[in-house]
């Protein structure tokens, strides 16, 4: 079956950096998309970042020119480089795979791992 562990959350001072792994196991198909969502208490889940298995990648207005999702095939890992944090930017992130085809369409996720941004 397939599993997602994210790691490398933490503590960071604004203006700093951190770089989030989703590591994935288990077989997926051809086609997927891998997405970085954050959520807060109280506040709805928010997408941050996502790539597909063509490498198309996309971002929201919040992080664009900040935030960077890239993948390692090799590792099977999915990376979300983080720069120029904000207190605003502090959450739980999660990392979601999207797999699908002409016969199914499913979703995976991780347990999510903390990013506290403050001074």
């Amino acid at each position: 079956q397939v599993q997602l562990v994210e790691s490398g959350g933490g503590l960071v001072q604004p203006g700093g950096s951190l770089r989030l792994s989703c590591a994935v196991s288990g077989s997926i198909g051809s086609f997927y998309a891998m997405t970085w969502y954050r959520q807060v208490p109280g506040k709805q889940r928010e997408l941050v970042a996502g790539i597909d298995n063509s490498g198309s990648t996309n971002y929201p207005d919040s992080v664009k020119g900040r935030f960077t999702i890239s993948r390692d095939n090799a590792k099977n890992t999915v990376y979300l480089q983080m720069n120029s944090l904000k207190p605003e930017d502090t959450a739980v992130y999660y990392c979601n795979l999207h797999v699908f085809s002409e016969s199914y369409d499913r979703d995976y996720w991780g347990q999510g791992t903390q990013v506290t941004v403050s001074s």
